[in-house]
């Protein structure tokens, strides 16, 4: 089988040649570039070029290496082509690394307490009331999932919202457009999970952000396009919202002189909150070829209706 490899972020692929190698011993992998031969029938693929698919029509399965497609789905792609999508490849634990750390940041006050060692002051403040505390999940999908596992870990109360209506052990689910509002109402602290899509694009604006308690927190570790970054700099100002934890913006990298790399209620990381790891990521390529090989279901298919 031939395989074409592009990956943007990467100055040299010797990485992923070396993992997909590993599960692909047999499997005949060219790096693209500009006029290579068509004659790829699967390509692995993160940020590419639309040259790439304009070069290679022929192209039948197209596996983005990464769990967002929004990027990938905006290009013209061959309209034979089934597109997947990396389904956690060690990305989901991460997340919750993530999304726990911020939450015991906030509850715990630890910001507080780090101004007061530099001032030299010792002082005790009561615990806020865990009860109160409740974390509202913003997409219940496999990420949103393993999240929910690790906070509940720390028995926080845990209130979820998807597209379409789930029962989750342990978690007060709402669904849909009707129950958004009573979602972000019951939300102290709100973690965006979902896929970029049009219908997801600027959810979060002014109205939707001001429905959260006010003294709420925001942890975004999804796509930078679900806020909408007037209306959240707006509500920190204000105080609605007394924090922002933000691993994706809707520009990447952040532009200098931005209000996010000065702002104080605002802790910024560089699209670091779930990194690809190969080897899993490669065990994955190998376990849907195989599926495709045999005509069985394709794991991690995007549904291109959806976006997702």
């Amino acid at each position: 089988m031939k395989l074409l490899l592009h990956d943007a972020s990467e100055a040299r692929p010797d990485g992923w040649l070396g993992a997909l190698r590993a599960v692909l011993p047999q499997a005949d992998i060219t790096v693209w570039q500009a006029g290579l031969p068509s004659d790829c029938e699967v390509a692995l693929v993160w940020n590419p070029p639309q040259q790439l698919f304009d070069e290679q029509p022929q192209l039948r399965l197209i596996f983005n290496l990464g769990a967002g497609v929004d990027q990938l789905l905006a290009l013209r792609l061959p309209p034979h082509a089934k597109v997947l999508r990396l389904q956690d490849a060690g990305m989901a634990v991460q997340m919750a690394e993530y999304v726990c750390h911020a939450l015991i940041r906030w509850y715990r006050e630890l910001d507080r307490y780090g101004a007061q060692q530099a001032q030299g002051q010792w002082l005790r403040h009561p615990l806020q009331p865990r009860a109160d505390f409740t974390v509202g999940l913003l997409g219940l999908g496999v990420l949103g999932q393993r999240v929910a596992r690790a906070v509940q870990a720390f028995e926080f109360p845990l209130a979820g919202w998807s597209r379409t209506p789930r029962q989750l052990d342990g978690m007060r689910c709402f669904a849909g457009a009707a129950g958004l509002d009573a979602f972000l109402a019951t939300t102290r602290m709100l973690v965006c999970l979902l896929p970029l899509t049009p219908q997801t694009r600027g959810l979060l604006n002014h109205e939707r952000l001001s429905r959260l308690p006010r003294g709420s927190y925001l942890i975004n570790i999804a796509r930078g396009a679900l806020v909408v970054e007037d209306a959240l700099r707006a509500l920190l100002d204000s105080g609605h919202i007394a924090g922002a934890a933000l691993d994706v913006m809707a520009e990447e990298p952040l532009p200098a002189g931005h209000w996010m790399w000065t702002h104080p209620r605002v802790v910024l990381t560089p699209h670091i909150s779930g990194m690809t790891r190969r080897d899993a990521a490669a065990a994955q390529v190998a376990q849907a070829l195989q599926a495709h090989a045999a005509g069985a279901p394709l794991p991690g298919q995007v549904d291109l209706a959806r976006g997702y």
